[in-house]
């Protein structure tokens, strides 16, 4: 007889467990830390872990916000944001910034970060941080269920303009991402993971 060791439910009806295991699942994953500035210039900065790179040529990144934020509110009017990477050392500024406040307070000054012009798009980048991505929006879309049924989640999409690298973590032309330790959004309340070099291993695509 075949032990049946799955914890198996179906999400309509509840996962039974201390936390939603689905984040967890899919994970650690990336974190977008997201700046913009809205049409009157206040700024606004915030993480997002439900966030990727979709497409290599142009570059694709998107977000995904649950509630129509700030992020999201700002990329619709001004058709703009930035991607700053969130790592190790920014860690608690990171952290400060997921504050729910309003389009008022400014997420720079509170975490102590400075913003610093970019190149193309008006909203600054994090001068901390060691990897920027100015990104121009391409489409903004209201997520829905399998039935139809809009939900409050929005994702924004857009396409990578300029980029922006620390050169210390460009090693004979190879992006290192290890030196970066990006840090990653896993399970729980408050999980994180940082990239270490003890993790790293090669595995090429079969010809």
């Amino acid at each position: 007889m075949i032990s049946n060791t799955m914890h198996s439910y179906q999400p309509e009806n509840g996962h039974g467990l201390a936390h939603d295991p689905i984040p967890a699942i899919l994970g650690p994953r990336p974190i977008g830390w997201i700046s913009t500035c809205d049409t009157k210039g206040r700024l606004n900065l915030a993480p997002y872990s439900f966030f990727n790179v979709f497409n290599y040529r142009p570059p694709l990144v998107a977000f995904s916000s649950v509630g129509k934020k700030d992020s999201v509110r700002n990329a619709e009017a001004t058709r703009e944001f930035v991607c700053n990477l969130a790592t190790r050392d920014l860690a608690e500024q990171l952290n400060q910034t997921s504050i729910e406040a309003g389009p008022e307070v400014d997420e720079f000054v509170l975490a102590g970060l400075t913003p610093v012009a970019c190149s193309i798009v008006a909203a600054p980048r994090v001068a901390q941080s060691p990897v920027a991505l100015e990104c121009r929006v391409t489409q903004i879309q209201q997520l829905t269920r399998a039935d139809g049924h809009a939900l409050d989640t929005w994702m924004v999409m857009g396409e990578v303009v300029a980029v922006h690298i620390d050169r210390a973590l460009l090693r004979d032309g190879v992006y290192d991402t290890v030196s970066a330790r990006p840090i990653l959004r896993a399970g729980g309340p408050a999980d994180y993971f940082e990239v270490l070099p003890q993790g790293r291993f090669t595995m090429y695509r079969p010809k």
